[in-house]
C-alpha cells in the first residue's frame, strides 16, 4: 500500500475518534464546573424572625384595602421587636444614620419623599406593610434596602415610623387662623430635641413658627 492511502487512513481514523474524545470532554467538564460556580440562596436572615421562618408569608401581605366581601384577611406577621423599649431609639438613630432624613425629612415630616409622620401610606401603615416598603423598595424613588440591612435593623425602622406615625389628635399640625382661635402649643423643631416621641415636644404657639 503506498504511503498517500496510508495517510488518507490515518486521517480518516483520527477524524473518527476527536468527535467522541470530544463528548467524553463535554460529559466530563461540567462536573469540574459545577464545583466552581458559587451557591445562590437567597439573605439567610429574611423572614427567619417572622411567619415561623417562611418568607413566603410576606407574599400574603395586601397593599390595598379592596378585599372580596369587604372582609379582609390579615397576615399573621408580628414585629418582633415590638414592645421592646430601645427599638425606638434604635429606630431613630438608623433614620438619621441611614440619611432616611434626606427624603422624608426630620421625624418624619416629609420632604423629597412622602411624611411619615401620619397614618396615611400608600401601600399600608400596617408593620408588616410598612416592612416590606422598606425591604422592597417602592417607585417613585423608594430604594430596597433588603439586600442591605438585617431584619432586625428593618424591624427598628418600622418601629419607630410607628411612634411618629401616631397622631394623638386630628387637628395636630393642621393650620388655624390666629382669630378666632389658634393652637396652643406646636411642635419643638427637630435641631432642638432629639426624640422619638415628637408630638410630646411642644412648647407654646408661636403663630406658625416654622417647625
Amino acid at each position: 500500500m503506498s504511503a498517500l492511502p496510508l495517510r488518507a487512513s490515518a486521517l480518516s481514523l483520527i477524524l473518527a475518534v476527536v468527535p467522541n474524545t470530544a463528548v467524553l470532554a463535554q460529559q466530563t467538564l461540567p462536573q469540574s464546573q459545577e464545583a466552581q460556580m458559587p451557591t445562590l440562596a437567597p439573605r439567610p436572615n429574611f423572614g427567619g424572625s417572622v411567619g415561623n421562618g417562611r418568607p413566603s408569608v410576606f407574599m400574603q401581605v395586601p397593599v390595598t384595602t379592596l378585599f372580596p366581601g369587604a372582609q379582609p384577611d390579615p397576615p399573621v406577621i408580628k414585629n418582633p421587636v415590638q414592645g421592646d423599649p430601645n427599638a425606638e431609639q434604635r429606630g431613630m438613630t438608623y433614620f438619621v444614620n441611614f440619611n432616611c432624613v434626606g427624603c422624608h425629612a426630620p421625624n418624619g415630616g416629609g420632604g423629597m419623599g412622602p411624611a411619615l409622620s401620619n397614618n396615611l401610606f400608600t401601600y399600608g401603615s400596617q408593620p408588616e406593610n410598612i416592612y416590606l416598603s422598606i425591604y422592597q423598595g417602592r417607585p417613585n424613588g423608594m430604594p430596597a434596602w433588603g439586600g442591605v440591612l438585617p431584619d432586625s435593623v428593618i424591624w427598628d425602622l418600622v418601629t419607630y415610623i410607628g411612634k411618629i406615625s401616631n397622631e394623638p389628635s386630628r387637628q395636630w399640625g393642621r393650620t388655624f387662623s390666629a382669630n378666632p382661635l389658634s393652637p396652643e402649643v406646636e411642635q419643638v423643631p427637630s435641631e432642638q430635641v432629639s426624640t422619638t416621641d415628637p408630638w410630646s415636644a411642644t412648647k407654646t404657639f408661636n403663630f406658625g413658627q416654622k417647625p
